[in-house]
């Protein structure tokens, strides 16, 4: 059951509560380009999450200001813009051909365009993004689970099932019966912080929360996780 109610704060403007059984608490989420909702139990009523968000409402305004300040950093596709996957590079090429087409060869992810072509178009760097997802998927696609198992194996976890998702808020998930699902925007990452979300969600097949067993098990599997985890403050699940 999915249910979506949109709510009118003032001051906030509007606020979008989700319903849906995988929901075990109320909670407050927020993601870059998708602003700020409320998760909210099956259990729960409309009223009781309205109330929840309106006790929140100065919390929830400084994040909003968070939000859009991080949505302002998203990468702009020009010709002068630098970005790489683990296994592909992106290259911009202005060429006398009519339209905007792409090809990805020998670790290029190659853009090409007309000459005095404006790139501001939303349609265009939404092509742009949907070439760099595809490519980030077969990354993951080959990398991801391979390494998964490896880890698995060196430390003794037992998992279900992998899949590769382009989530936007999570690195991974482990559900409930072991199925751990797995960021294509991790391949955007440096192999350490690759592996330290990989052993996150394998410990998670055991100790299901974010207990203090669940950080003392990730301590005993990975090495410098408070380190690990300041650093990842430094990238994001979007571009």
């Amino acid at each position: 059951m999915k249910i979506e109610k949109k709510i009118q704060i003032e001051g906030l403007g509007e606020l979008s509560l989700k319903k849906d059984t995988r929901f075990k608490r109320l909670s407050i989420r927020m993601a870059p380009n998708k602003g700020i909702w409320l998760n909210v139990p099956p259990q729960i009523d409309w009223q009781t999450a309205i109330d929840f968000a309106l006790k929140h409402k100065d919390w929830i305004l400084k994040q909003s200001i968070r939000i859009k300040d991080k949505e302002k950093q998203d990468v702009f596709f020009d010709s002068n813009t630098v970005f790489k996957t683990k296994y592909h590079e992106l290259k911009m090429n202005p060429t006398r051909v009519n339209g905007v087409k792409a090809s990805v060869k020998q670790g290029i992810i190659h853009i090409n365009y007309p000459e005095n072509f404006d790139m501001k178009t939303k349609g265009f760097q939404e092509f742009v993004k949907k070439i760099i997802i595809e490519t980030l998927r077969r990354e993951a696609k080959d990398v991801l689970p391979k390494r998964l198992e490896e880890l698995a194996q060196r430390c003794g976890f037992k998992y279900k099932k992998v899949s590769i998702r382009n989530a936007s808020t999570r690195w991974g998930s482990c559900s409930g019966d072991n199925n751990i699902s797995l960021n294509l925007h991790l391949m955007r990452l440096p192999e350490h912080l690759i592996d330290m979300v990989l052993l996150h969600e394998l410990c998670h097949t055991i100790e299901k929360n974010h207990s203090k067993s669940f950080w003392n098990l990730l301590d005993k599997v990975c090495d410098n996780v408070s380190s690990k985890r300041k650093e990842m403050k430094s990238y994001t699940t979007h571009f």
